[in-house]
């Protein structure tokens, strides 16, 4: 599934982008880590059953400046409205993370969590991804997030060798590189197993370096699986 974020400051910015968003993506990643007072409500009726909630913590690339009571509130506020999925980043904590699964689990179920670990330095070795992967996985999420910088092309495999690893064990993830060098593994990821991918609206709008359009994604991966483009 190819996946628009966006990092709106207002309300009035994020209805607009996803107005435009919606239609040209399977879901959207709605970051409200820049909105100062998030109209949950009115949307995530706008999307439709389409959109992940992110309240991105400033160490893992986002913008939230205020306190983590008040970050994770808005999380359990998007399960309580019936986001599509949430992703909370494992440096949370156990507890935390674990409250947020029980608020989901009583709600019925209806909200996916994604539990997610962000490098914004590098690729660590194999066996460092692993464990990232399986610490993910002990906080209960139903998504694994493993995203790494890409220093060197060579970097690309050891982060799409943890899909592999993933598949093998039933466990759906996300995973890729960012930055210039990480592009391939942007769109080998996919044809591996990583059940999301992420892509900006258009040129000039990237959420994180080295992100493609969601148009230059959809064109790549029709060409990849020999559908052509259309």
């Amino acid at each position: 599934m190819i996946c628009i974020s966006i990092v709106p400051a207002t309300n009035e910015e994020a209805l607009s982008l996803l107005g435009r968003a919606l239609s040209r993506s399977d879901l959207v990643e709605l970051r409200i880590d820049r909105m100062d007072r998030p109209e949950l409500p009115v949307l995530l009726r706008a999307g439709r059953g389409k959109i992940i909630v992110t309240n991105r913590r400033r160490d893992e690339g986002g913008f939230f400046a205020g306190c983590e009571s008040r970050r994770l509130e808005l999380l359990h506020r998007a399960v309580e409205l019936g986001a599509r999925l949430v992703d909370v980043e494992a440096r949370t904590g156990g507890k935390a993370v674990g409250r947020l699964a029980g608020a989901i689990r009583s709600h019925g179920g209806k909200t996916g969590l994604i539990v997610s670990h962000h490098d914004l330095g590098g690729t660590p070795a194999a066996k460092v991804l692993a464990g990232r992967m399986e610490a993910c996985r002990a906080l209960g999420a139903d998504v694994v997030k493993i995203v790494t910088l890409a220093n060197r092309v060579s970097d690309n495999l050891r982060i799409l060798e943890i899909l592999s690893q993933a598949r093998d064990e039933g466990q759906a993830i996300i995973s890729f590189c960012m930055g210039e060098q990480g592009r391939l593994s942007r769109v080998a990821a996919p044809l591996l197993g990583s059940c999301i991918s992420y892509a900006s609206l258009e040129d000039g709008a990237a959420t994180a370096p080295g992100q493609l359009t969601a148009a230059e994604m959809r064109t790549v991966l029709q060409i990849l699986k020999g559908e052509g483009a259309r």
